[in-house]
């Protein structure tokens, strides 16, 4: 939509106190923005609208607003997207309270591809990024754009995962005006998932990382994808919340099994056990699509898990197998308790982890610790 056409629902969204959920409700009683503040105070307020956002509509105090704000629009160059046009994710209007608007930045065309969210701790375990990054990759190789909300840990592991498959799409729903970075360190892979897909965001621009964001996003997280994915989260975190509410959205559910002594497992384990598909692979993600979108995935050129893990031992020397044998994907061990267990002589083990980090098996970690990439 041209953004002058955009203006009433600018100002809608800019109005203080309407949030989406009253929003949505308007707009199902008036057919649309200018409809809303076309109506008269006495018909406003029999929709049960707080005083306080029906004088605000009435008088149209948000206009001026909305005015400065389209004003930022043209000058940073995002998109603007509201709920009746046909780019607009149509998996989102299921749930009970879309945002009427979305800014966006990136493709518009991957956010009505199939997809799949993946959420998860902002301090994950070396196993934790991996497997974010792995599942990622995989799951964008096949044609499913990955979602998730652009947090440093398991958020940033999934879409950087998405981003290495060679077609693969991601989207990244975030708590922050799309003209915020956050977290700064992100600002890489800020521009890479805008390049291989789209940022998107309800609220202003401008609008910084306050805490009470960050939950508000995560029904979007939930409501744009087939199913959710929680890769690690503790016992109260934010990965649990999202994938309850893809619960009560009708979403499949998926847990990635975890140490059951480390904090951040709690919440896959958590789900799995009340009945959440378990996942070790994307095989697992896959099954568990409708029919139909299964169909217009597959057939993929692609190598199953067992026929991996065949072709990985085939490619491991005698030395290297030993010292692979060691290590963990759980946590990272150091150079020197490998040569102690192995027996070998350090020259011996540093050859066989350079020969494996260049077959990207395993990973080396700050202060000489060597950790497995998960296959």
């Amino acid at each position: 939509m041209e953004l002058e056409a955009s203006f009433d629902w600018v100002s809608l969204s800019m109005t203080p106190g309407l949030g989406s959920r009253l929003t949505g409700k308007l707009l199902r009683q008036f057919g649309s923005p200018e409809g809303i503040f076309r109506a008269s105070l006495t018909e406003l307020e029999s929709c049960r609208l707080p005083a306080a956002p029906a004088q605000a509509i009435h008088s149209r105090r948000s206009h001026k607003d909305a005015e400065e704000e389209l004003a930022r629009i043209r000058k940073f160059g995002c998109i603007l997207l509201n709920w009746d046009e046909p780019e607009y994710p149509q998996r989102l209007l299921e749930i009970y309270d879309p945002p009427p608007l979305l800014y966006v930045r990136g493709d518009l065309s991957v956010l009505n591809k199939h997809s799949i969210s993946m959420v998860g701790t902002r301090r994950p375990t070396p196993y934790g990024n991996q497997v974010a990054e792995r599942l990622g990759q995989d799951l964008a190789q096949r044609g499913l754009t990955v979602v998730s909300g652009m947090a440093r840990g398991i958020d940033s592991s999934a879409h950087s995962g998405a981003c290495r498959a060679s077609h693969g799409a991601t989207v990244g729903v975030l708590g922050t005006g799309v003209d915020v970075i956050y977290p700064k360190e992100n600002r890489k892979l800020f521009g890479e998932v805008e390049r291989r897909g789209a940022l998107i965001s309800e609220f202003p621009l401008g609008s910084h990382p306050a805490p009470e964001n960050f939950p508000v996003r995560n029904r979007i997280v939930a409501g744009m994808s087939l199913g959710v994915v929680v890769v690690q989260g503790a016992q109260y975190s934010g990965s649990l919340i999202t994938a309850r509410l893809g619960m009560e959205f009708g979403r499949e559910v998926y847990g990635i099994p975890g140490n059951v002594t480390v904090d951040v497992s709690f919440a896959p384990n958590q789900l799995i056990k009340q009945g959440a598909k378990l996942v070790t692979s994307w095989e697992d993600v896959i099954e568990e699509l409708p029919t139909a979108v299964r169909a217009e995935l597959f057939p993929v050129e692609a190598t199953t898990t067992a026929e991996r893990a065949s072709l990985f031992a085939d490619s491991l020397s005698p030395l290297e197998k030993k010292v692979f044998g060691l290590l963990s994907v759980d946590e990272a061990v150091h150079v020197d308790e490998i040569v102690e267990k192995s027996e070998l002589s350090s020259s011996e083990v540093l050859a066989a982890l350079c020969e494996m980090e260049m077959k990207s098996i395993v990973r080396q970690m700050p202060g000489k610790q060597f950790v497995k990439v998960l296959l």
